[in-house]
């Protein structure tokens, strides 16, 4: 079964859900170079202005704005002026909520994933379509029962001891 999962699929829901349910997913990039797929292996979730690890707790602002769309469209930022992370806007218009992909069955790091599969801030702000070269499938992979894992979020000590705690970051072990 390969299903192409549709943009609306991410609007209006619960972030945290969402992260859970996107561990065994496939990204499917296609660019002029050719078609790469994926399986995303470990997510974080970033859940609105009062989550201060989440660049939306500073408010709307020109890099945050695509995090206040309707969910279903792709987040592409610099960090660090290194690397691009990719993200997936959740939620209904103007809430700002978002899932960082962290890893795929081959690469771990965000940074890595991006360079993997040739994402940079072009993407930012698109649908999650096939028109946009790149989209989300469901080839049905469950993740076997107990091997989805969470624990804190990676890097966010600045957000202070209590969001940094969140146990936000879904990953598929083994």
């Amino acid at each position: 079964m390969r299903r192409v999962i549709k943009p609306a699929e991410f609007q209006g829901k619960n972030t945290l859900a969402l992260a859970r349910w996107l561990l065994g997913k496939v990204l499917v990039r296609t660019t002029s170079s050719g078609r790469v797929t994926a399986t995303i292996t470990d997510v974080e979730a970033y859940v609105g202005e009062k989550d201060l690890a989440c660049h939306a707790s500073k408010g709307r602002t020109k890099r945050t704005e695509i995090m206040y769309q309707s969910g279903g469209r792709w987040y592409v930022y610099l960090c660090y002026g290194v690397h691009e992370m990719l993200n997936l806007v959740t939620g209904p218009a103007d809430y700002p909520a978002a899932i960082l992909v962290r890893g795929l069955e081959t690469v771990s790091g965000p940074g890595r994933v991006t360079k993997r599969l040739s994402i940079d801030r072009k993407l930012n702000g698109a649908l999650a379509t096939r028109a946009a070269g790149l989209h989300l499938q469901d080839h049905g992979l469950v993740p076997p029962r107990g091997s989805i894992k969470s624990g804190p979020r990676i890097g966010v000590d600045y957000a202070g001891p209590v969001w940094a705690a969140k146990s936000w970051r879904f990953w598929i072990e083994g």
